[in-house]
């Protein structure tokens, strides 16, 4: 037997006492994805100072903040937020799932689904039966994580920058 199936994961909607664990996971996410796309920080991130953008969201009514945890130990975190929709359809929202992460150790377990589970309870509750998922291109983990559970890309963001060098015009932001 291994370790494995000893772990118990689980998630949980967040509180404030999780803001330490959501202000480094989201320094963690926020470079990982600054990788990828130079212009996330600033195009996709929370706004500084983020400790307070997080403070804000787990008090919204339209958000879902959630934890996820193995063995109780937070590791991984999301955020989603209830969108309207235009009319006709204005009394129906969307569930989008604007951040997701994972502690790299703890990515595989089903952290991701925990959370994503957590989420979509808290806005199925709210009678939002619609969803979407952020996901940087060329973020294969993301797009099969998502894609395994039941979403289907809807749209595609193109960007173009003349700009020479974001992160060395404005600093290095996280």
């Amino acid at each position: 037997m291994t370790a494995e199936l000893f772990m118990r994961v689980g998630a949980r909607r967040a509180a404030a006492a999780d803001l330490d664990e959501l202000l480094r996971m989201y320094g963690e996410l926020a470079e990982e994805q600054r990788l990828i796309r130079p212009i996330w920080p600033y195009a996709d991130g929370l706004a500084e100072p983020v400790e307070a953008a997080l403070g804000l969201l787990l008090d919204r009514r339209d958000a879902v903040v959630v934890v996820g945890e193995i063995d109780r130990v937070v590791v991984g975190f999301l955020v989603g937020l209830e969108k309207p929709l235009l009319a006709p359809l204005a009394d129906q929202h969307i569930g989008a799932i604007e951040l997701i992460f994972t502690d790299h150790a703890a990515r595989g377990v089903g952290v991701g689904a925990a959370m994503l589970g957590v989420a979509l309870a808290c806005f199925e509750e709210r009678g939002v039966d619609r969803f979407d998922a952020r996901v940087s291109p060329g973020h294969r983990m993301a797009k099969n994580f998502f894609e395994s559970s039941g979403f289907k890309a809807r749209s595609i963001t193109m960007h173009r920058s003349d700009a020479v060098d974001v992160a060395a015009d404005h600093g290095s932001r996280p």
